[in-house]
């Protein structure tokens, strides 16, 4: 099997500055990721996980290193551009769903389609292939706020599909869901892997990294492990890299 680079990190880093103050989020990353993989990005708070997702995501821009996407140096992107790859080739999951209030299920996933300068006339099918994925098509008239935690996760995993990304970032996805609704949640993603998608997976919990083939551990903002899952085993709660 062939394997195709979609990403290559070099050296990243990313420095925030308030009032002259500089405050290093993320230090020396370096990483690749294939295409297919599912990847976690896993450390405690404040260990630079969600910056290092920020940036690869496109959504912040580094201080310092390479970032390549599919053989290209990101760095060579205007914004422009970077809020087109955003909307056409990225979709991202987040913990608080950010589902627009009082606003259908069907809108809410529509959203990036509004954002095409080419559209096709194919929105509804395009929203309703997307629900369908998640188990949640019967749910297209309802209110984001008439929804469970895990339906509107699983609304905002479909508002993530809609436009047919190669990636797909979730940021911490079950954090606000009971266990039941977080394995769903889990699931949907593992099911969207094992059709091809890449996903990149951000995550402080152990049993939720687990789901990906891979662990990136973070710490005081760098990359301290990146290991194959199976390669790792948990004691105590605690994670302990099999040497």
């Amino acid at each position: 099997m062939v394997l195709i680079m979609l990403i290559k990190i070099q050296n990243l880093c990313k420095t925030y500055e308030n009032e002259g103050v500089k405050t290093p989020a993320l230090c020396r990353a370096n990483f690749s990721v294939e295409k297919g993989e599912f990847l976690s990005i896993m450390g405690p708070s404040g260990s630079g996980k969600s910056t290092l997702m920020q940036v690869v995501g496109l959504l912040d821009r580094p201080t310092e290193g390479k970032y390549f996407l599919e053989g290209k140096d990101t760095i060579d992107f205007d914004d422009d551009t970077l809020a087109d790859i955003r909307n056409k080739k990225i979709g991202f999951v987040f913990q608080s769903f950010n589902l627009l209030p009082r606003t259908s299920v069907f809108e809410n996933v529509e959203l990036p389609l509004l954002y095409d300068s080419k559209p096709d006339g194919k929105n509804r099918d395009k929203v309703m292939r997307a629900l369908e994925s998640v188990g949640m098509e019967h749910r297209e008239k309802y209110l984001s706020n008439q929804l469970s935690g895990g339906e509107k996760q699983r609304v905002a995993i479909a508002r993530a599909l809609v436009n047919d990304p190669e990636i797909i970032f979730a940021d911490e996805p079950t954090g606000n869901l009971d266990s039941k609704s977080g394995l769903q949640v889990m699931k949907i993603l593992q099911d969207l892997n094992n059709m091809g998608r890449t996903i990149i997976l951000v995550t402080h919990e152990t049993y939720t990294a687990e789901h990906a083939k891979r662990i990136i551990y973070m710490k005081d903002g760098e990359i301290v492990a990146d290991d194959p899952v199976k390669n790792r085993r948990i004691a105590d709660g605690t994670e302990e890299i099999l040497k």
